[in-house]
């Protein structure tokens, strides 16, 4: 069974850091690009960061010099550092796995985990 487990999640201060963690299982993590999303209530899942199968990492603008991806394949593990966190940052926070080459639409994902909440206060 393909399994994809987040943690890390919490209450920070604006300007505050945290470290997603994104724990997958089940299917050969190597041959995948992973990403992480977003979902704000009220609003739709957005991208946020993405590494590919030999670790060419990208990101949205809204985050970029403040968040970075990277990928542990030994251990099956892509994390997410967020420095400089502002509370337009506050959402639940999702990994996924993709076949495609430096995907950023929901649709390219295949395998979703379940979240885990962020929350940046001011």
């Amino acid at each position: 069974e393909k399994q994809l487990v987040e943690s890390g999640g919490g209450l920070v201060q604006a300007g505050g850091s945290l470290r997603l963690s994104c724990v997958a299982s089940g299917f050969r993590f190597d041959d995948y690009a992973i990403g992480w999303f977003r979902q704000a209530p009220g609003k739709e899942r957005e991208f946020v960061a993405g590494i590919s199968w030999n670790t060419k990492t990208y990101c949205a603008d809204s985050v970029k010099g403040r968040f970075a991806i990277s990928r542990d394949n030994n251990k099956n593990t892509v994390s997410l550092q967020m420095n400089s966190l502002k509370p337009e940052d506050t959402a639940v926070y999702y990994c996924a796995v993709s076949r495609s080459w430096l995907p950023v639409r929901i649709s390219e994902y295949d395998y979703w985990g379940q979240g885990t909440q962020v929350t940046v206060s001011s």
